[in-house]
């Protein structure tokens, strides 16, 4: 196996365990009670929509520890790659400058 090759294998095995730690994130919040407390506090015709909203509150913190663990393995590993929000940022400090 080249090197190339197995810094791609460690790569999508943490990719795949920050996925798992994911899953186990939301599996938590679930048994520790938030979903249903969350959708206790709406009426109960909007119960789906609180659940909604109990998900995405509870998962927000979950996403956010993700893409710190990815940047982390992916400094570690060495492996490069192009991130949406990088471009963004680039842009903003460009517009920024010309402003100036």
């Amino acid at each position: 196996m080249t090197e190339k090759n197995s810094k791609n294998y460690l790569h999508h095995l943490a990719v795949g365990t920050g996925f798992v730690g994911l899953i186990l994130w939301f599996y938590i919040g679930r048994e520790l009670g938030f979903l249903d407390w969350i959708t206790q506090q709406m009426p109960q015709e909007y119960a789906g929509s609180g659940l909604m909203l109990g998900i995405m509150i509870l998962m927000t913190p979950g996403f956010f520890l993700w893409s710190r663990f990815n940047r982390w393995a992916e400094k570690k590993l060495n492996v490069s790659g192009t991130y949406y929000e990088d471009e963004y940022y680039k842009n903003q400090d460009a517009l920024k400058k010309k402003k100036k």
